[in-house]
């Protein structure tokens, strides 16, 4: 029997027992969480940027949140903002279970839009977008505002369950990652952008 290459690339690093536990609790509650493919590259993201400080939009179970931290600096912390209060109480859960100090995470319970514009300008290595609310293009506008130079803009699920590349498919939250897509790919002079397809599809954006 051939594997198929997405397949064996999804699995290729696979989850820690912590990470397991967290993504059932997710499922339980219908969480939207990262793949095992796109957490390791999330991961690996954050070391290759030595990420100290990084903003997360969509906890879920707080799967993604670990992958994120086992890149990151010891000393880093990460920030994550979900509107679902369920979320964030399971991600505390995830923390706790997986012995991730305190010290080392916020968890905010509230509107994305409302979080991100009081950020700080130029304080962030990586913003990672994964529940994507549908303004879409004014989030990453906030997020070029507050990533370094250098730092990283990722859209998680940019695929939208294979949408996104059908053009039939006109739904708002469809359009919305569209459009995404072509402000980032065309804004050459702010950003530097890749596709890549692991997981629902990965949309990275470095800051010029």
């Amino acid at each position: 029997m051939k594997i198929d290459p997405h397949a064996f690339a999804e699995n290729f690093i696979p989850e820690d027992h912590f990470k397991s536990q967290a993504r059932a609790r997710g499922v339980e509650v219908g969480a939207v969480d990262v793949t095992p493919g796109a957490g390791a590259y999330l991961r690996h993201l954050a070391f290759t940027l030595s990420a100290q400080a990084v903003v997360e939009v969509g906890t879920g179970s707080g799967v993604g949140s670990l992958w994120l931290l086992d890149g990151m600096l010891s000393s880093g912390t990460l920030t994550s903002i979900d509107d679902e209060m369920e979320h964030t109480q399971i991600a505390k859960i995830a923390f706790a279970d997986a012995d991730i100090a305190q010290t080392r995470y916020r968890l905010i319970t509230n509107s994305v839009l409302d979080v991100i514009s009081k950020l700080t300008d130029r304080a962030y290595d990586l913003v990672v977008l994964r529940h994507n609310p549908e303004d879409l293009a004014f989030v990453i506008s906030e997020a070029h505002r507050i990533l370094r130079s250098g730092g990283a803009l990722v859209i998680d699920n940019y695929f939208g369950g294979s949408k996104v590349n059908d053009p039939a498919q006109r739904d708002p939250k469809t359009v919305a990652l569209r459009d995404a897509g072509k402000i980032i790919k065309n804004d050459t002079e702010h950003w530097v952008s890749a596709l890549i397809s692991s997981g629902d599809g990965l949309l990275v954006a470095t800051k010029l």
